[in-house]
């Protein structure tokens, strides 16, 4: 299977399936000398990790982070980072009748029709369970870009129709403090009811997650096909049920007129405005770099749908096993790992522009 390394020089290589015996990976381009906290990759973790409470899937993992290699006395070498998470709790009969029947919007019938073979136990490949190697790489260079002064504020600012209305950058501390990792009190709580609503109906709904990084120096990104936010939504995309991403005004740049989307310059060449997102002509222009992801609804419902076998015969299912009504909340520390890598590895490509 091709597709499973990410980056240029930070580079991330996934392996395993979610009723496999582990999630892996191999992190390779990270200099060596840099002090890692394997605690604060655990930490990142546990907020990607199913069970969290009643409103995601209680499927129950600890996803201990085992590092294999790279890593020596509380610092890398310079060699490839290699690591596992192993799976415990596995319930592959769950799964039995979706061994033959295409689940309606997801990845089922596109794995079956490119390979000819696939692991209907968990969606095998296909499963976000994957995404725990991302958060591991990371975290990584969440670390490193931390050193640089590079700071994150990731939350849930949309489900279904709640959304936030007012855009800043919180602390961890206050994202953490929902359920939901909405910042906001009331809007949080509003996203709660409708996430357990539609729970209890069997049913699943989307929502968005928002980024914002400050810090980011001026200079990260190629100007033709490697722009930085094109590397971005390739990485954004690339995690499952995505199936959007805007950056700065977004879609709303649309209704504007030039003259109202304009970012004008002050005396320091920040600008008054971030219209931009941090981005102009596919370079970071130093003000923070914003981008929102919206998720769909989880493909996996507990209602009976019609479908077709793989003979292409008509048939119906109705989904088993634990799945999230709402995957949003446990989004937000892979929208926040796959932004971290991105940006890494454009800082790292960076110091080759100029001798």
């Amino acid at each position: 299977m091709a597709g499973s390394s990410y980056g240029t020089i930070f580079k991330l290589t996934s392996f395993g399936e979610s009723h496999g015996s582990a999630i892996g990976g191999v992190v390779d381009g990270v200099p060596a000398g840099i002090i890692l906290s394997i605690h604060l990759i655990q930490e990142a973790l546990d907020k990607r990790k199913p069970g969290q409470s009643a409103l995601v899937s209680p499927r129950k993992e600890n996803d201990l982070v085992e590092v294999l290699s790279g890593i020596f006395e509380g610092k890398t070498t310079g060699a490839p980072i290699g690591f596992i998470i192993r799976n415990a709790d596995q319930k592959s009969e769950d799964y039995d009748t979706m061994k033959m029947a295409m689940r309606p919007s997801h990845a089922d019938f596109t794995y079956q029709q490119k390979y000819g073979i696939r692991d209907h136990r968990g969606g095998g490949r296909s499963s976000a369970r994957e995404t725990i190697a991302r958060v591991v790489a990371g975290s990584i260079a969440q670390q490193i870009l931390t050193e640089l002064g590079v700071e994150f504020s990731t939350y849930v600012d949309q489900v279904g129709a709640v959304k936030l209305a007012k855009t800043e950058f919180y602390s961890s501390k206050i994202i953490e403090q929902s359920l939901v990792r909405c910042p906001d009190p009331v809007c949080s709580s509003e996203m709660e009811q409708l996430i357990q609503a539609v729970k209890e109906q069997g049913d699943t709904i989307g929502g968005c997650v928002k980024c914002i990084v400050k810090g980011v120096p001026v200079g990260l990104g190629e100007p033709v096909f490697d722009k930085l936010h094109a590397e971005l939504g390739k990485a954004l995309f690339s995690i499952n049920a995505v199936k959007a991403v805007e950056f700065g005004s977004g879609f709303s740049s649309v209704e504007m007129l030039g003259s109202q989307h304009n970012d004008i310059f002050n005396e320091d060449g920040s600008t008054q405005t971030n219209h931009s997102g941090g981005v102009q002509g596919g370079i970071s222009n130093g003000m923070p770099i914003e981008v929102r992801v919206a998720f769909k609804p989880v493909a996996t419902i507990m209602q009976q749908q019609p479908t077709i076998t793989t003979n292409f015969e008509k048939t119906t299912l109705t989904g088993k096993g634990r799945h999230d009504a709402c995957v949003v909340p446990r989004a937000v520390p892979i929208v926040e790992a796959m932004v971290a890598m991105v940006v890494l590895d454009f800082y790292l490509r960076n110091k080759a522009t100029r001798l």
